[in-house]
């Protein structure tokens, strides 16, 4: 149930170091509340953080642009300018959706992969503690942008160039699409989302540590997916 003495702000900065009392108190609460803080904050950091990140954003564009006119013989250098004005619009409220969605999907993910596991959490549960347990994603956005100020912007040539993780030490420019989706996704703060996922799941499913740690591992290979299936299509 949830606890009427903590208050909200509280569940910001336990669960950091109590996730498991963030997750019993608010298991029944709602999600909403956590879901439109962590998407405002990441919001407005990427905007904030928008300019030092602009080197990250155009070798990742450029990348992609190489692969669409090799596909596309026909496309020229003003179709290419114009993708690049579209993409930094879209860019801009991208978060703003892009956060929920993905909030969402992993809460969904979760109470359907626990029910493998014989959880007894809800999907309301589930989406609460999906919610909670993205947000070191805000850690991760205020580090990034003070790396990006502080690092030579050369060096600055692919997404995973400022992670806490393998991938940082890859040239996204001569290594492998595939090798960089899987390696990518051995970062600190995946890593410590997927860690989240599973107490959140033992927590509010009642089920012991261990299967859902397997449930959360399931979840982190479940989302390499989408980052394989989009190097295929970039080689």
């Amino acid at each position: 149930m949830s606890d009427p003495v903590a208050g909200i702000w509280e569940d910001f900065i336990d669960i950091f170091y109590a996730p498991a009392s963030v997750f019993a108190r608010r298991q029944t609460g709602s999600f909403w509340i956590p879901l439109f803080t962590v998407t405002i904050l990441l919001g407005t950091l990427f905007f904030l953080n928008s300019g030092a990140m602009q080197p990250i954003m155009d070798a990742e564009f450029n990348r992609g642009m190489a692969v669409a006119m090799r596909n596309n013989p026909q496309m020229n250098a003003e179709a290419v300018e114009r993708f690049r004005q579209i993409g930094t619009r879209i860019a801009q409220v991208f978060v703003f959706v892009f956060t929920p969605v993905v909030i969402g999907t992993i809460g969904v993910c979760l109470w359907l992969i626990g029910k493998l596991f014989e959880a007894k959490q809800t999907l309301k549960a589930a989406l609460v503690v999906s919610a909670y347990a993205y947000v070191p994603r805000v850690v991760e956005a205020v580090l990034n942008g003070v790396q990006a100020l502080v690092l030579d912007p050369a060096g600055l040539n692919g997404r995973f160039r400022l992670s806490l993780g393998p991938g940082r030490f890859i040239d996204p420019d001569t290594a492998s699409p595939i090798l960089l989706a899987i390696v990518g996704r051995m970062d600190l703060f995946t890593i410590w989302i997927t860690i989240l996922l599973a107490i959140g799941l033992s927590v509010t499913g009642g089920i012991p540590r261990g299967r859902s740690a397997i449930a959360a591992a399931l979840i982190w290979a479940i989302g390499a997916i989408p980052l394989i299936v989009q190097a295929i299509r970039s080689m």
